[in-house]
């Protein structure tokens, strides 16, 4: 099915009146927690390791849409936490429909069936559904059996319902490449409208580390995964929703440096600095103070060992759209021909690290309010 023409058409309106300003750091998808609570305790997530007062934190209505008024992308991503599980969720995701933002509501679709219809469908929503492997895979990955067919059940449900469906896919240790093929036909088969696939980031707050992929090892599976995909017929080939050139730099062929400021990301803390992974930071009381005030030089590729693995399309995609906009030819090259799936790999960026992990910074629960408070006045002075 593909992504809808209209939203390619916004997508890259917003990103060439961008490049005509002169702009080198604007979002382009708003990474937006409205919190960090789940129904569920994946081996490889480390987004819920918390206290149990920062667990039961949400962001209000008029919070998650004023950073959406603040930060200005053209997409938004609710990730969680589980965000169904917030009692607001369908009017934040109303508010920013109204604004004519394409929101990817991620959900791991246990409370979907149950809250569906709370939702209308629109091309400005889609709902992402969380799947990493068939029966098997996935419920060993969200360590809980029986997750997988309800997760089946509800993209067949909002299919039926006119919703925009898509899957997001992470890929960990043991990946096997036939497996994520027939993955792959068996998701198309359910008629969604594409995969969104990464390789898991080695988050220090998972509770197993032994389930992430390494660099090399990410690239050589995504070759072998590709070149299952090549041999499909041209009406079963996969719908994936990246650009080619991630695609291309997954396969091992881009030297890409991430670009963090493309998908900031904003939570009960405020404006997470610098990424969405990376949770340990510290946080900006603004949008303007995180693009401006945070020192991008530190984070990357060969600049601090927790990126040295991470190769997460929340850091990358942006790069390989950049890159497209910068070398048009090079990016309908590869768009025409796929991913090169042999010869050599593209050097590894330099190592500029000395290996020490600098740590993070420690946001005590009685910062939230004071964080959310400045956040607010900044917003404040934009109105």
């Amino acid at each position: 099915m593909g992504i809808p023409l209209v939203q390619i058409y916004r997508v890259g309106r917003y990103i060439a009146a961008r490049k005509l300003r002169g702009e080198k750091r604007y979002p382009l998808v708003l990474m937006l927690e409205p919190l960090f609570q789940c129904n569920l305790a994946c081996s490889g997530c480390g987004k819920i390791d918390y206290p149990k007062e920062i667990l039961q934190k949400r962001l209000s209505v008029e919070e998650a849409l004023g950073a959406v008024d603040e930060c200005g992308a053209p997409i938004v991503s609710i990730p969680g936490g589980e965000p169904l599980i917030h009692k607001e969720m369908p009017q934040i995701v109303a508010g920013i429909v109204a604004r004519r933002k394409f929101v990817y509501l991620c959900t791991n679709a246990i409370l979907l069936s149950r809250h569906i219809d709370d939702y209308r469908p629109s091309p400005y929503l889609t709902f992402s559904i969380h799947l990493d492997g068939n029966r098997e895979r996935h419920d060993e990955s969200v360590c809980q059996e029986g997750v997988f067919d309800k997760a089946v059940a509800a993209i067949e449900l909002s299919r039926s319902r006119g919703f925009r469906v898509t899957i997001n896919c992470t890929l960990f240790n043991g990946a096997d490449p036939d497996e994520v093929a027939e993955f792959f036909d068996t998701a198309m088969r359910l008629g969604i409208e594409g995969i969104t696939v990464s390789p898991g980031y080695s988050y220090t707050h998972a509770p197993r580390q032994d389930v992430f992929l390494g660099r090399s090892a990410s690239k050589r599976l995504f070759r072998e995964i590709f070149r299952r995909g090549r041999a499909r017929a041209r009406g079963e080939r996969w719908s994936l929703n990246h650009s080619g050139l991630f695609l291309d730099f997954l396969a091992g062929n881009q030297p890409y440096q991430c670009t963090p400021w493309s998908n900031p990301t904003y939570n009960i803390f405020g404006w997470q600095r610098p990424c969405y992974l990376l949770t340990d930071e510290g946080h900006a009381p603004s949008f303007r103070s995180l693009m401006d005030e945070t020192d991008w030089q530190r984070y990357g590729v060969g600049r601090n060992p927790r990126c040295d693995n991470c190769m997460a399309h929340c850091g990358f995609e942006g790069t390989a759209v950049d890159d497209a906009f910068a070398h048009p030819l090079k990016a309908l090259k590869v768009a025409l021909r796929g991913p090169r799936l042999t010869g050599p790999m593209a050097p590894d960026l330099p190592v500029l690290h000395d290996g020490a992990d600098r740590g993070g910074v420690a946001v005590p629960v009685t910062a939230i309010g004071r964080a959310r408070a400045e956040s607010d006045g900044a917003r404040a002075g934009l109105r």
